[in-house]
């Protein structure tokens, strides 16, 4: 698929996005406030590199994040999303604070924390905490609101938070959180997310598989897709591995597609997420 092929292909997000504890935005159709020019973004022939250093940025004090795709403040038109990927935020957030109630509506949002401990509150009657080690899933569907606080009054709250386009509209909202067993990662792909109920890991209302791998230095191993028509993004969340030939680092992202697999090489002891998505709806 030629770049500019991909780019007319891969979907834009919907719905509204929080800015601060109060704030809403959607995504705005000028440049905005951390605006990264265009060539950052290395979009290739079937795939895309998004070093860690040209993601956009927000800092509000209380928060830190650093966004891979348009989001809030941060606008670029090559950088709007990965087929039916759409946030992908790595947010650190003060002792005590976090985002106050908002609303959502058809988005499957993932939360995947890494460290500390984060207190969700919604209106449909679920009040949990989520710590590193767990995953959480919220199907919006036809509208949900909740909050999401640093639980904690010493320590910061650090976690990604991943958005994915559904395959149906106006679903039922749900919510899901799993603990899983990160030795089922150590030098092996672990399961954390599909589009069966019954399978390993969460479920959401796409033709998804997320998988997390935690790798010592030298392991190489192979991921096969599920299906021919999707992608995969890479996020590499500490370390260095390599990727079909893409020399990777800590933050970094690199999609891929019209491929059938990746070949991973771990350059050091590196933990690393998979995320194969549909790349049009």
């Amino acid at each position: 698929m030629k770049r500019k092929d991909f780019i007319r292909k891969t979907i834009l997000g919907t719905g509204g996005v929080i800015a601060g504890a109060s704030a809403q935005a959607s995504t705005p159709e000028i440049v905005g406030l951390n605006h990264i020019n265009n060539s950052n973004s290395h979009i290739m022939e079937n795939s895309v590199l998004h070093r860690a250093s040209t993601r956009g940025v927000a800092d509000l004090g209380w928060l830190h994040s650093n966004h891979t795709f348009s989001f809030s403040h941060y606008y670029n038109p090559d950088r709007m999303n990965f087929g039916v990927l759409r946030v992908l935020n790595d947010d650190t957030v003060a002792p005590g604070m976090g985002f106050g109630k908002h609303p959502h509506s058809n988005m499957e949002i993932i939360s995947i924390p890494l460290e500390g401990d984060l207190e969700h509150k919604d209106n449909i009657g679920n009040t949990t905490v989520i710590k590193k080690g767990d995953i959480q899933v919220m199907s919006a569907g036809t509208g949900v609101e909740h909050s999401e606080y640093n639980k904690n009054k010493d320590s910061e709250v650090k976690f990604l938070q991943i958005w994915v386009i559904p395959n149906k509209q106006n679903a039922k909202p749900r919510y899901d959180q799993i603990t899983l067993n990160e030795e089922d990662r150590k030098n092996n792909l672990q399961q954390i997310l599909s589009p069966n109920s019954d399978d390993d890991g969460v479920w959401i209302n796409q033709d998804a598989w997320f998988h997390l791998g935690k790798f010592d230095k030298n392991l190489s191993a192979e991921y096969k897709l599920r299906r021919k028509t999707n992608g995969v993004y890479a996020f590499i969340l500490n370390g260095d591995v390599t990727i079909n030939g893409q020399e990777l680092h800590s933050r970094d992202g690199f999609g891929l597609w019209e491929i059938d697999s990746l070949d991973i090489v771990a350059n050091s002891d590196t933990e690393f997420l998979l995320m194969e998505v549909p790349m049009q709806s």
